[in-house]
């Protein structure tokens, strides 16, 4: 019998497993190349989708029915590990929301059921193949001498389903959580970053979205083979034909991707916000130099006992409000938030098109923390927005100014603090409701 069968059902599942193959290739070479853990987690969610549907396309090549060693690898390969998707897919959240995340003893824990599905068919094809087979040379007694006792009674028990159903809950547990750590995440993102258009990751939105859909499609042919009666080979093939468009998404995703960030993201989903380090506190008691032509950034008073110390701030909860800040008064907030304006207008910082929270805290001589309570509470928006008003004012102004009439937008937006053409029409309908050629159009 030939080593692969070409028909229409096997021909249209190949393409799909040698991209699933190669681009995880890639993933993990790049990966390793450039220091990007998430290339790897995601080069693990490919071959986990790649290996669920290599076994209906080896099948449909006619493995199944060779009835040699190739046969009885399709009885004892674990080609579907749905206990290892979901963890796969959370680590690959963690590792790219948070660039000092490294995967430790304690997150292996989350494998745990997975890496013992996996030991159970080892032990299994150990048995049955390695032990009653080969050493003891007893013909193996299923499916034309291809199948050994143990799993031919395994397959028609109740025991066989096992694995498979836990790995569904496992994956929408994984999913929901993983799409609530998200929701956090960009809440994280516009406290901290003015420039958020590379660190929104709206296509991981969608692959968290994408794999949990692919579950459910899983799942109604599940129900279909149950309420319709059991399903035959062909019918049940679509499943792994949508599988296969799932690996095209992710193959896609992965290729397109960009995981090596300058932001210093250190998202953490156990907390309310990020465990950012805040920066080091100046030498001295006294205040910083001021810029040239410039007036000094308001300091933190080191008498003052209302204000919050920068050594207060620890690094693990740089993101959180401590206890002395939750103390101090709102007309301490509102004296904050003046001296924080007061600075926006004369140093204007927010040309800087990556301006973070903790550059911000930096020039102030104060922590994130305090600096993001002063920001949300005192000034009524996050950073992303705060940061975002003033360059739109900047960028109003020069729209209105006949001097700029000869600039273009790009040259506008650039100039106002923005990083490209695509953010600065974003947030100017974010925050005015127009775009900036609709107000330049409305200018003599």
């Amino acid at each position: 019998m030939p080593l692969f069968v070409f028909n229409a059902y096997s021909s249209l599942l190949l393409p799909f497993f040698v991209q699933g193959a190669v681009v995880s290739g890639l993933l993990l070479v790049r990966g390793r190349r450039h220091g990007t853990p998430a290339d790897g987690w995601l080069a693990l969610l490919l071959l986990l989708s790649t290996a669920r549907l290599a076994q209906w396309m080896l099948g449909f090549g006619g493995w199944y029915d060779a009835h040699d060693a190739r046969t009885t690898f399709m009885f004892y390969f674990p080609f579907s590990n749905w206990l290892a998707l979901g963890p796969a897919l959370y680590f690959y959240f963690r590792s790219l929301t948070n660039q000092a995340f490294r995967f430790g003893r304690r997150d292996g824990r989350h494998f745990l059921p997975a890496l013992l599905y996996l030991a159970a068919q080892l032990l299994l094809w150990a048995y049955d193949v390695g032990w009653q087979h080969l050493a003891l040379g007893r013909p193996l007694p299923g499916h034309f001498g291809t199948k050994g006792t143990l799993a031919t009674w395994l397959d028609a028990s109740a025991l066989s389903r096992g694995p498979e159903l836990l790995g569904y809950v496992s994956v929408l547990v994984y999913a929901g959580l993983t799409l609530r750590h998200y929701r956090a995440y960009r809440r994280y993102v516009n406290d901290h970053f003015s420039d958020t258009e590379r660190l929104r990751f709206t296509w991981l939105r969608n692959v968290l979205v994408a794999v949990p859909a692919g579950l459910l499609v899983t799942l109604l042919f599940e129900a279909l083979n149950a309420a319709a009666g059991p399903l035959d080979y062909y019918q049940a093939w679509y499943d792994y034909l949508f599988t296969g468009l799932l690996i095209y998404y992710l193959s896609l995703a992965g290729l397109l991707a960009n995981h090596r960030l300058t932001a210093p993201l250190h998202f953490q989903p156990a907390e309310p916000a990020t465990d950012e380090a805040p920066p080091e506190p100046a030498a001295g008691p006294g205040p910083a130099a001021p810029e040239p032509d410039l007036p000094a950034a308001p300091m933190l008073d080191p008498a003052d006992a209302t204000a919050p110390s920068v050594a207060s701030a620890a690094p693990a909860g740089a993101g959180l409000v401590t206890a002395a800040e939750a103390a101090v008064p709102d007309s301490e907030l509102v004296r904050w938030a003046e001296k924080l304006r007061a600075h926006m207008a004369a140093a204007r910082p927010y040309l800087a098109p990556e301006l973070t929270l903790s550059e911000l805290a930096a020039q102030l001589r104060t922590n994130t923390s305090w600096l993001s309570r002063v920001v949300n509470t005192g000034c009524g928006q996050n950073f992303n927005d705060f940061v975002n008003e003033y360059r739109v004012r900047e960028a109003e102004r020069r729209l209105q100014d006949p001097q700029f009439r000869h600039y273009t937008l790009l040259t506008v937006a650039l100039e106002s603090g923005f990083n490209s053409k695509s953010t600065f029409n974003r947030v100017f309908r974010k925050l005015r409701g127009l775009t900036p050629s609709e107000v330049a159009g409305r200018n003599p």
